[in-house]
């Protein structure tokens, strides 16, 4: 592909030949024309021959093109650009990349929906995806945020039943009022992203203008050994900007792919969206006094208690050129990381690690980290081998055991003191119960709202305006979770509410 011309456009050189699959040109049969569009034939209209290899060989790629649509995160748009340390940050560190104020690595990243499928509208009411991945000296390091700092849930085996119920009806194949709100209304530790959904913040105007948080805590290693638990924000330097959900469902008709769109546009025309990055650090020891469970991906880190610390920017400069492979094929997991960073006990976070690469060799195959958007500056696995599409010459000779005639060189990077994380106890099975101070932040969230005209009004309005689709029964439910955050909210809510199921009866 040649230099650009106009946005959008490129300047080809030259006309390559075209070929099958296999490098053969393609030809009329018996002919020397080259025609990509015939078939071989007995005669003008005679059966068509299995022997027409070019013919075969389209089919067959065309059936399979599609691979299996991501269950969450289906929809979605990316780039390519930067990351630059802007702070020194080295005496809670020992993370490589972020050595050295001006530092600067290579990133691709991904923004999506969560809950729609590949053909869903960009505007919808709906949490948003904000991955990362650097290529570092080290590994690839994966960044697999959310534009919320919370989530519905706290308990990791809750995660597949909860989907199902925002994904169709399993027998009408309609989304379903009933279930979704019969689930978050018996599983209320859900309130607090619920409040972020349906307020404004759940239709931002674009990819450009949200935020990102890691939402999990995880664990940076310092220089002496011990470690501090952080959470990572993102925060956009163009303004956060949302939609009313008058805009956000006139758009879902209007132009669907709205957001994809202005990613692109906006970095063709060089006005090149960026973040700056922020981390809250508490230590072993202020966690433990925290009150708040800093594992519970249900709970903010107060910024008036945790307050940010800035350390460097992310920047996007580069569209792809080719959104299949360099987006679609992009898989980005948590359990991606680097020496000076390793996860929490966070339960969800847990299961993540496991589940995301999981779901990677599901749908790219076992090999998923030789795509190239996916492989690492640099990687040495001898033990890792065959399987499909093993494209970068499965080590060649290298012997695929410990053997004593090939010698490895092995670093031992720096590890977390394992004085504070000691685990012991009896196995459990257990759900963490919904206490009155699940509802502490959220109620803290409709007070925030309240300081911006308007806000509280369209927080109820798009709650009534959904819940009003469920059955007396499920509606109830959703009243008490409502109440329980705060009586003014759930009174207006459930009169709101039931004036709209009243009007829907009459209809």
């Amino acid at each position: 592909m040649g230099p650009k011309d106009e946005p959008g456009t490129y300047r080809y050189k030259e006309s390559p030949v075209y070929t099958a699959s296999n490098g053969c040109p393609v030809r009329t049969f018996l002919t020397k024309v080259f025609d990509p569009e015939s078939s071989q034939r007995i005669g003008s209209n005679g059966p068509l021959l299995l022997q027409d290899f070019h013919l075969i060989d389209l089919l067959a790629h065309f059936d399979r093109e599609r691979i299996p649509e991501r269950v969450v995160h289906a929809k979605g748009a990316g780039a390519y650009g930067e990351f630059e340390v802007t702070d020194d940050i080295s005496d809670i560190t020992t993370i490589d990349m972020l050595k050295g104020v001006g530092k600067k690595t290579k990133l691709v990243t991904r923004f999506s929906t969560v809950g729609g499928e590949k053909g869903s509208a960009d505007s919808a009411r709906d949490p948003r995806g904000f991955s990362v991945k650097f290529y570092t000296e080290e590994g690839n390091w994966d960044w697999v945020f959310n534009n919320t700092p919370i989530f519905f849930l706290r308990d990791p085996s809750k995660f597949p039943l909860f989907i199902h119920t925002q994904k169709r009806n399993p027998q009408t194949n309609l989304k379903d009022a009933d279930m979704f709100w019969d689930y978050l209304s018996t599983h209320q530790e859900s309130a607090h992203q619920v409040m972020h959904l349906f307020s404004d913040r759940g239709t931002p105007y674009s990819y450009r203008h949200m935020n990102g948080y890691s939402g999990h805590t995880f664990k940076w290693i310092k220089p002496d050994g011990s470690f501090n638990y952080v959470q990572l924000h993102l925060k956009t330097d163009q303004g956060n900007k949302t939609f009313t959900d008058e805009e956000a469902t006139a758009l879902s008709s209007s132009n669907p792919d709205w957001h994809t769109q202005d990613l692109y546009e906006a970095i063709e025309r060089r006005e090149y969206p960026s973040w700056t990055c922020y981390v809250q650090v508490l230590s072993h020891e202020q966690a433990e006094k925290f009150r708040w469970n800093v594992f519970d991906l249900t709970k903010v880190w107060p910024q008036s208690e945790v307050p940010l610390r800035r350390f460097g920017k992310l920047t996007l400069t580069q569209n792809p050129q080719n959104y299949f492979a360099e987006i679609e094929q992009a898989a980005f997991a948590p359990s991606h990381l680097v020496p000076g960073v390793e996860p929490s006990a966070d339960p969800v976070l847990q299961s993540r690690l496991f589940s995301y690469p999981d779901t990677h060799r599901h749908r790219l195959g076992v090999n998923y980290q030789q795509i190239p958007v996916n492989c690492p500056l640099r990687a040495f696995n001898p033990y890792q081998r065959d399987g499909a599409m093993a494209v970068n010459g499965n080590y060649g000779a290298n012997p695929n055991y410990p053997s004593s005639f090939r010698s490895l060189k092995f670093q031992q990077p720096v590890k977390a003191s394992q004085e504070h994380e000691k685990w012991a106890g009896a196995v459990v099975s257990q759900q963490i119960p919904v206490t009155d101070e699940d509802f502490v932040q959220p109620n803290g969230l409709w007070q925030v709202l309240g300081r911006t005209p308007g806000q509280q009004e369209n927080l109820v309005k798009n709650i009534a305006g959904h819940l009003c689709n469920a059955k007396e029964k499920v509606r109830k439910q959703a009243y008490t979770m409502f109440y329980r955050i705060n009586r003014d909210l759930g009174e207006r809510i459930e009169k709101s509410t039931e004036a709209n199921a009243s009007r829907q009866a009459r209809l």
